[in-house]
């Protein structure tokens, strides 16, 4: 008998088909081919990425390739949405600005509503037909310093179009929606639990004052926590637009806090000697209405009834 095994049916002879292979040569073998097939594709006027694609060598995984095609069309969603937002749009939502409002095109066109801006501001027609996205046959004209210009003079335009606009039925309507957001921020002091805030200059005069916010409950003014806002004109918003919005709101006007901070050291009211000397008028803030009608009382019975002179009493 011969001493070989039958070969299992279905299953190719190890020997003639080299079932078994060896790691080590596959590994040597695998540069060369895709040398020996780059090669031939520059003769036959293919690229080797092709190439080596078709070995899977090269081939991108399909992760990367949803990824690439993720972000393409994010990029692509971005481009189109800043293309079809206007500057207003464009410019209310910098990080920043949170507290401006979206003026409506028509009241900007509206002559009568910028009357005397004119002489304010430099470059006016320029920046206005920046604002209303309407193109400028000059604006070739103008030099990359001048371009530079023209955007801050219109920023500084329409702050003031904005504080103007804020006063007026929709622009209050559009503040609202931004107050009940709480977009202005809510009063840093303790004693008011959170009240929100609302911006306010303290002149009307621009490039006199940053912004500030107001607080309804303890109407005190206090400047913004965003650093971003730090530098923000008040002429943008004006001296009148808080005091005029609860006015027409009057039903988010907070009842004032009656809430005072007491020093105290191991329990006891501390004494303050300057506020005794002065006559105790604001030493009286710590104190309720009853005490102070009692103390009112008090010093209507030790008060004489008839004027005293030094060394002498006269009666009168």
């Amino acid at each position: 008998m011969a001493d070989t095994a039958a070969t299992p049916p279905g299953r190719a002879d190890p020997k003639q088909d080299n079932f078994f292979h060896d790691p080590a040569a596959e590994a040597k073998k695998r540069p060369e081919e895709i040398e020996s097939r780059t090669s031939a594709a520059k003769s036959t006027g293919g690229t080797p990425r092709r190439e080596a694609e078709k070995l899977g060598y090269d081939k991108p995984k399909i992760g990367e390739e949803e990824e690439s095609d993720t972000d393409s069309e994010a990029s692509d969603v971005n481009t189109s949405d800043d293309e079809d937002s206007s500057w207003i749009t464009w410019f209310c939502t910098l990080k920043g600005n949170e507290f401006f409002c979206e003026v409506d095109e028509d009241y900007i066109q509206d002559d009568f509503n910028l009357s005397g801006l004119a002489s304010q501001v430099p470059y006016y027609d320029y920046a206005l037909d920046l604002i209303l996205d309407v193109e400028s046959p000059n604006d070739d004209m103008l030099t990359e310093e001048q371009h530079e210009m023209v955007e801050s003079a219109a920023e500084m335009l329409y702050g003031l179009i904005h504080a103007r606009y804020i006063l007026t039925s929709r622009g209050m309507n559009a503040m609202l929606e931004k107050y009940k957001n709480v977009h202005f921020g809510r009063c840093p002091r303790t004693n008011c639990g959170g009240q929100p805030c609302l911006p306010v200059g303290t002149s009307d005069i621009p490039r006199t004052s940053t912004a500030k916010t107001y607080c309804p409950k303890c109407s005190d003014l206090y400047y913004t926590r965003n650093k971003y806002q730090s530098n923000m004109d008040g002429a943008y918003f004006g001296t009148t637009f808080p005091h005029l919005f609860l006015m027409t709101f009057s039903y988010l006007k907070p009842p004032k806090c009656t809430q005072v901070y007491t020093p105290r050291i191991f329990g006891f009211r501390i004494h303050d000697p300057t506020v005794a000397a002065s006559g105790g008028t604001s030493a009286t803030l710590n104190l309720t209405a009853r005490e102070l009608q009692e103390r009112e009382q008090q010093q209507r019975y030790l008060r004489p009834s008839f004027p005293i002179e030094a060394g002498n009493v006269s009666l009168e």
